[in-house]
């Protein structure tokens, strides 16, 4: 009888980290979390929660982490989110302790695979995920493969400039990213992404003003990303989820404006499907989407 395999996922954000154990189907079985602290610490409670979830059916761990980071050697370089963690070896480190292959991959990538093999991506072959949270970062899944580009960095579109200057986002004023993530968002002065949420629901006009710039300028993203990759979905996680109604309708004015006809009803643009779970989704589709089976 053919064992039923399982999977350890390791998601580690700036904040809090979570460890969970699921299966083929994605499925969470179980889960740990606990917040992120110096390296050293959080490091001892990943193996120490890696522990706790370990099965005889576990067949690989999956790392999700904000980059840099260079997935094919398994080292996270030093994210910003993340000080202390300069060249750290986590794959290494994983497979000495628990004999089972480890493999890291950058959080967009992450939540690509995941929403591609469980979630609004399913069945197509050629997807872009976009984060479009604290900041704003591309997964890209091209003929049926998750593509990483020449050192990994492939899809960061929230680096891209949008204007010559204005809000600041990825390092740099102008850029994508200090208009479509969360951290562009509050630099209009209404505060969090939530809150001028709750105040374009109230009928706030500032508001609702924020949200009609906000699709414009997601709007001129996708448009390019439809025109240059030609995908057939665009999957848009956090931010969009909570408050696509808002910015909706100048985002698809923009698009009719901007994008080839023909690009634009070859792709469907839609919310990530695996809400709250996406990120331990995200950590197990790692270790599933690059075991040797499914290359």
């Amino acid at each position: 009888m053919k064992l039923t395999k399982e999977y350890i996922g390791i998601d580690i954000g700036g904040t809090k980290c979570a460890v969970v154990r699921g299966d083929e189907q994605g499925a969470v079985l179980e889960k740990l979390s606990f917040p992120t602290q110096d390296r050293e610490t959080t490091l001892t409670q990943i193996f120490d929660a890696s522990q706790q979830l370990w099965t005889k059916e576990t067949a690989a761990i999956g790392i999700s982490c904000g980059g840099p980071l260079d997935a094919q050697k398994g080292v996270i370089l030093g994210p910003p989110n993340l000080p202390g963690w300069d060249q750290v070896p986590i794959t290494e480190l994983l497979t000495r302790r628990f004999h089972v292959p480890a493999y890291l991959e950058n959080d967009a990538n992450a939540c690509a695979v995941a929403e591609w093999r469980f979630g609004a991506g399913k069945g197509c072959d050629n997807m872009i995920f976009l984060t479009f949270g604290t900041g704003l970062g591309a997964g890209l899944i091209l003929n049926g493969r998750l593509y990483r580009g020449g050192c990994g960095m492939a899809g960061e579109v929230g680096h891209v400039r949008l204007f010559d200057e204005g809000h600041v986002g990825y390092g740099k004023a102008g850029s994508f990213e200090g208009y479509c993530s969360g951290g562009g968002i509050s630099q209009y002065g209404l505060g969090s992404a939530a809150q001028a949420a709750a105040l374009a629901a109230k009928g706030d006009k500032t508001a609702l003003k924020l949200w009609e710039h906000t699709g414009e300028c997601l709007g001129r993203l996708l448009a390019l990303l439809m025109d240059i990759l030609n995908p057939d979905r665009i999957v848009i996680g956090s931010i969009y989820v909570r408050a696509s109604r808002f910015m909706a309708d100048s985002m698809y004015k923009l698009l009719e404006a901007e994008a080839l006809y023909e690009n634009r009803k070859a792709c469907v643009i839609l919310p990530a499907m695996l809400g709250e779970a996406l990120g331990d989704t995200a950590a197990l589709s790692v270790a599933m989407h690059t075991m040797p089976d499914l290359q």
